[in-house]
């Protein structure tokens, strides 16, 4: 059943609202036009300081090629040029009606935290059920997962999978626009977090430290060795992924970073990128992020509906404990400001062992945190991206012809939701999402049209419809599902009908975006200040014994808090 309304989105209203209701929200990063008198001040100097831009719309290459912009990157999947200009290109540019935006900063989202290292190593793949799939020896086999990040290095578990075969492609630098067969980490984040997919060695007890360790892989370095990227070579590495999933067999897009979002999903030109390759039939996995859990945290990818957005769990630094495991407190929540339920999924993501130099700068700035050999303790949403990454190629190398939207169903219908001891949820959508991934399940799960129904993204790619998803405030400023308004969520409030995901009908009732403001039936959601601090939702329960997250004990890490990369939280 469709439960979507129908209020066509048209090309000329998406103009009237980006100049009204974005002027100050999402314009903050374009350039300010000069009035006649102030540009005839500038001196010779500053007329030709340039910066880095995104100009897009028609015809902008040519363009912007005539008005003298050096060109840096050509984003084809974006209709876009990344390009050097002065104010008075940009100007120039602008009066053409093209769109000019900064090139904004990027960083990734996997950062280090951990408690002091025990070497006793948390497995992912034991407490994602990962592990039964390996005893039937499903190991991810023929399927590629192209890594976003600050490169890799080919150590041993990286480098061949089980069976001891060459498994690597290559890198595709999107920083410099060429490929090659060197392997290149300064950081240390891409290969912990590729490491945490693919990793094909075995722990002490003989579980394999990666979710898929026969997949074939493929690192796209767009960070450099502080886990920095930009817009620009982001979109490029998408772009060349997308542009070469055929050669290599790429299915699945691991993003694990996230930037602040400035606009509309659509709007966004990495977000765009995204929607591109979610639609060429590439399984992206993006990071919720690591703002911790008040309302409004999730960024740029893992706020576009579509993919598969993915929160943290931490095993409390008990790796062989589950009674304990629970929700990490650096792990963002939503909603968006579209008003969909993300993140979609959580996985583990607290204290993952990983391989990773001891010489790169993560490791050499947290020592403590390196075993000495090739392994390092980390924490963050990029780790548990790492995760459902792997998960994914379990299920498509079962199951080749499934599409994004059939894996992301089977994830999220499997999924197993935090519930306290008397079975309700234990926290809200908006922090779990549909639960803890559950791989076992997702392999052998039949499911399908239940995710993204009523969503049409080639629509989205033209501009002809978008999308506002089902969550609501009331006049308290608590959040609810369209539909289900007994199903308040403030922290204190009793959730007293325990549900599953896809009872609330895929948290369905979506809408064509059509109203910006209005949320709830008697309130506004808004003066655009993204969201502010409406609820605050307690650490309510544990997650645990496998099944039920729960006996009344705070889900926390106390030792945990979010950071950027190689800035470390040492132990409480």
């Amino acid at each position: 059943m469709n439960y979507f309304s129908t209020i066509k989105f048209k090309s000329v209203s998406i103009a009237v609202i980006l100049s009204i209701a974005f002027s100050a929200f999402y314009l903050k990063d374009s350039p300010i036009t000069l009035k006649s008198s102030e540009a005839e001040r500038l001196d010779a100097t500053q007329k030709i300081h340039t910066a880095s831009y995104l100009v897009q719309g028609s015809n902008a290459l040519n363009k912007v090629l005539r008005v003298g912009g050096e060109v840096t990157h050509n984003l084809q999947i974006i209709n876009a040029v990344a390009t050097l200009l002065n104010d008075s290109q940009v100007i120039d540019l602008t009066n053409q009606k093209l769109k000019v935006m900064s090139n904004r900063g990027v960083k990734a989202s996997g950062l280090a935290w951990g408690q002091r290292i025990n070497f006793s190593r948390a497995s992912a793949t034991q407490m994602s059920h990962a592990d039964r799939l390996h005893d039937a020896s499903i190991y991810g086999d023929g399927v590629t997962i192209a890594v976003v990040d600050t490169g890799f290095k080919s150590l041993s578990g990286l480098r061949q999978d089980a069976y001891g075969r060459h498994r690597v492609y290559g890198t595709y630098d999107a920083i410099k626009n060429k490929t090659t067969m060197n392997n290149s980490d300064s950081s240390g984040h891409g290969s912990h977090v590729t490491s945490v997919a693919v990793n094909s060695e075995r722990d002490a007890t003989g579980r394999f430290y990666g979710m898929a360790p026969n997949a074939r892989l493929i690192s796209v370095k767009a960070f450099d060795e502080n886990g920095q990227g930009n817009y620009a070579d982001v979109i490029r590495g998408i772009e060349w992924a997308v542009d070469n999933k055929d050669n290599y067999n790429i299915r699945i897009l691991n993003l694990s970073f996230s930037a602040e979002a400035q606009s509309l999903y659509w709007v966004d030109p990495i977000n765009q990128a995204v929607m591109t390759a979610w639609q060429a039939g590439l399984v992206v996995v993006a990071s919720a992020g690591n703002r911790g859990n008040e309302s409004g945290g999730i960024g740029v990818p893992g706020n576009v509906p579509y993919v598969i957005t993915v929160g943290a769990v931490t095993d409390n630094g008990t790796p062989n404990n589950f009674d304990d495991d629970r929700l990490a407190k650096f792990s963002s929540s939503g909603p968006t400001y579209e008003r969909f339920v993300k993140p979609d999924v959580v996985a583990p993501g607290g204290h993952l062992m990983g391989l990773m130099e001891s010489r790169t700068n993560i490791a050499k700035d947290h020592p403590d945190f390196h075993d000495g050999g090739q392994y390092f303790q980390m924490s963050g949403t990029s780790q548990s991206t790492g995760v459902v990454s792997g998960l994914v190629a379990l299920m498509l190398s079962q199951q080749p012809d499934l599409s994004p939207n059939d894996v992301k169903c089977r994830i999220m219908s499997t999924a197993r939701p935090a519930l306290d001891g008397e079975g309700n949820w234990a926290y809200t959508p908006f922090q779990q999402g549909a639960g803890q991934v559950d791989a076992f399940e997702a392999v052998y799960s039949t499911a399908t049209n239940c995710a993204n129904v009523g969503m049409d993204i080639s629509k989205e790619m033209t501009d002809e419809e978008h999308y506002a998803g089902p969550t609501m405030v009331d006049e308290s400023g608590d959040f609810y599902i369209r539909n289900n308004p007994e199903m308040v969520w403030d922290g204190t409030t009793d959730n007293s009908k325990g549900y599953a995901w896809n009872d609330l009908t895929l948290w369905g009732d979506l809408t064509l975006w059509g109203d910006l403001t209005l949320w709830g039936d008697l309130t506004l959601w808004g003066d655009l200040t993204l969201w502010g601090d409406l609820t605050l939702w307690g650490d309510l329960t544990l997650w645990g014994d496998l099944t039920l997250w729960g006996d009344l004990t705070l889900w926390g890490d106390t030792n945990i808090e979010p950071v950027d990369i190689n800035i470390w939280v040492e132990e409480e």
